[in-house]
């Protein structure tokens, strides 16, 4: 199933480097906009593949206030 996503991205040195903004630590690039949209695409993916194959924990979360 597809999901939608924000690509937000800029260019450095030439070089168009995004990110999706809903799954941190998800970064790519490319030499152009289509195909830092492919690579973003295969990091997500790959992101999607390491996360499956860790063990499972019973992760605690809990909430904190942060200052800006």
């Amino acid at each position: 199933m597809a999901k939608r996503m924000t690509l937000q991205y800029w260019i450095d040195d030439g070089w168009y480097v995004g990110r999706l903004n809903e799954v941190p630590g998800v970064f790519s690039q490319g030499e152009s906009p289509g195909e830092l949209e492919r690579n973003i695409r295969d990091a997500y993916r790959m992101m999607l593949r390491e996360e499956a194959a860790l063990p499972v924990r019973r992760a605690k979360t809990k909430e904190i206030e942060v200052s800006a």
